[in-house]
Parts: structure tokens; sequence; C-alpha cells
């Protein structure tokens, strides 16, 4: 897939949203940067034209090895010519929903994807500073959290002032939305 120091750049800004009320954006569409779109583009064009034909050869390489009902070699290749084709069919589905998503296009009144939000545990009387990210790039230790977290979807949509109460395993938490940035 991607590789770890992608990842941990920032670059990765690759999330589905599947509530279209949470955030203001819409159901199914695949939300990425430039970045994202372009490493994608090359993933994908990497997975064809590299690893299909490797795929391929070793099925090939498997079928010389004589009887294919008792041939485990030629059955994994097969079996993994298959996760090769769905990962294939998953790039090209998501490439096909893509919509870049660009910094200076974000709405900073209301908590959305990509923003900071600097909010205040009403508990703890705390605050801190966290990043909506999606699910593939939250990083606790980076102060990203995910969209689909307890918190992210309680924050969700949410403008400064107002509060966000966020079912946690340890209960109920308050979190007044201080300030919102890009």
């Amino acid at each position: 897939m991607h590789s770890n120091a992608s990842v941990q750049t920032g670059a990765l800004l690759f999330f589905l949203i599947n509530d279209a009320n949470q955030g203001g954006l819409m159901s199914g569409i695949l939300y990425v940067s430039k970045e994202t779109l372009e490493q994608m583009k090359a993933e994908l064009q990497r997975l064809k034209t590299v690893d299909r034909p490797a795929a391929s050869k070793a099925i090939a390489e498997a079928r010389e090895k004589g009887d294919l009902k008792e041939n485990a070699e030629y059955d994994a290749a097969k079996e993994a010519q298959g996760i090769l084709e769905a990962r294939i069919k998953k790039f090209e589905s998501d490439l096909a929903n893509c919509r870049i998503l660009e910094a200076d296009n974000i709405d900073t009144s209301k908590v959305s994807i990509l923003t900071k939000v600097k909010i205040t545990n009403l508990a703890t009387n705390k605050s801190m500073v966290y990043q909506i990210v999606s699910e593939k790039e939250a990083d606790l230790k980076l102060s990203k959290i995910s969209v689909t977290s307890p918190i992210g979807k309680g924050l969700l949509g949410k403008k400064v002032g107002e509060v966000a109460e966020v079912t946690a395993p340890n209960g109920v938490l308050q979190f007044k939305v201080e300030e919102i940035s890009i």
C-alpha cells in the first residue's frame, strides 16, 4: 500500500465520508489531497505494471510443476492474484470517486475534516488541540484524531463556543470548542 514515510509526513489525506450530514461532506466521495491523488495513481500503475505480471508469472511457474489438483503453490499463486485484482479494483473505484480537498477550501466556521480544533474538557478544564483526520492518518501522539472516533464524531459540525457531548467508554465527556483553524 503506502509507505510509512508518506503517512508520517502527513501527505496521505485519504478518507471516506460515511455520513452525509457530518462536516457538510457528501457520502461515498473520497476526499484526498493532490499529493495523495498522485500517490494513488502511482500505486495503481505499479499494481498493474509490476505486481500483475509478477502474479501471472508465479501462476505460470506453478502450473509447470505438474498436477494442478494437488499443487499448493498454484493455489497460493491464484489466491494472491485474486487479492491483487481486488486491490486494483478498489484503487480504480476509489480514483473514480476522488475529489481533491485543498486547505484553502475548508470551511473553518465549523469543525470538519482537516481542521485543527482547540477544545477544552469541561470536567478537567484542560485544553488541547487536535486535527480531525482520516482513520488512516490518525495518530494521537501527533494530536491527530480520526473523524470516526467518538471525539471526532462528536466535534464534527460544531462551531466555536458550542459544546460537544461525547459518549466514551468512561462516560459522557463534554468538550467546548474554543478555536477552529487549518
